[in-house]
């Protein structure tokens, strides 16, 4: 039995240096797949890149989003990096009055007051 310990432990390492880590990436691309998948027109995101916006128009391997009010830009759909929902708390249709949590008031999330 000894004189297999060695390939015992080589094959220990190889299920932890390869195996898991495989296994780790491919639930990390399931992930993100369903991501791409749940996009919809309207929807707040944000991209990989650090800006803020809305989903304006979706098409096969890209998606539309307007990054200023008019300013209208197209990205690959994997520059997604999440959906933005909104805050606990925060009603969908916005507070009463119009009011929204925006510092300019215009729904905007880029102009979020911090």
């Amino acid at each position: 039995m000894e004189q297999f310990f060695p390939f015992i432990l080589l094959a220990i390492a190889l299920v932890v240096l390869i195996v898991l880590p495989a296994r780790q990436r491919k639930a990390m691309q399931a992930k993100a797949q369903a991501l791409q998948e749940s996009l919809t027109v309207g929807s707040p995101i944000l991209l990989t890149s650090g800006m803020y916006g809305t989903v304006t128009d979706l098409g096969e391997g890209t998606v539309d989003v307007e990054i200023a009010p008019g300013v209208v830009v197209t990205f690959v759909r994997a520059a997604v990096l999440e959906i933005r929902r909104p805050a606990v708390g925060d009603d969908v249709a916005g507070p009463a009055g119009g009011a929204t949590p925006y510092s300019d008031g215009d729904g905007d999330p880029t102009d979020r007051s911090r």
